[in-house]
């Protein structure tokens, strides 16, 4: 039995990043990516390093010696991870509880609600150029 030709062609949701944060989301140094806006979406999500790199020093300073070379790939997919969860920031206190996992500064935090989407099982995956877009955004599976 053949199967239909959409199995061949399926399609994943993708989030981009900056860099270095694409790079340690996906070496699984990073386990919480917070945003503005919260997400009902779970599952396996690529993660896209965007064209443009965060270019703040605190960014930077996250990164081990061994990451720095991931750190630099941009304009494409570098890794997957499970999004498990969406969580709303309410405090500062909160925010900062939860630095080891998002690694942002405490300054980053402004009210009075940020979100934490929580990633775990994270792999690196060979460089794949692709345009990024705002939010999660559709990549086809097809080579």
């Amino acid at each position: 039995m053949t199967k239909p030709a959409e199995a061949h062609n399926q399609c994943v949701y993708a989030i981009s990043l900056k860099q270095p944060w694409a790079a340690l989301l996906a070496h699984g140094r990073k386990t919480i990516e917070v945003r503005r806006w919260p997400t009902a979406r779970r599952g396996r999500v690529l993660i896209h390093a965007s064209r443009v790199s965060d270019d703040r020093p605190e960014a930077w300073n996250q990164v081990p010696p061994e990451l720095a070379a991931s750190a630099q790939l941009v304009g494409g997919i570098v890794g997957a991870a499970e999004l498990t969860g969406c969580f709303a920031y309410r405090t500062l206190t909160g925010f900062t509880a939860d630095q080891p996992r998002h690694l942002n500064d405490p300054s980053w935090f402004q009210g009075p609600v940020v979100y934490g989407f929580t990633f775990a099982n994270a792999i690196v995956l060979p460089f794949r150029s692709f345009p990024g877009w705002m939010r999660f955004f559709p990549v086809s599976t097809e080579a």
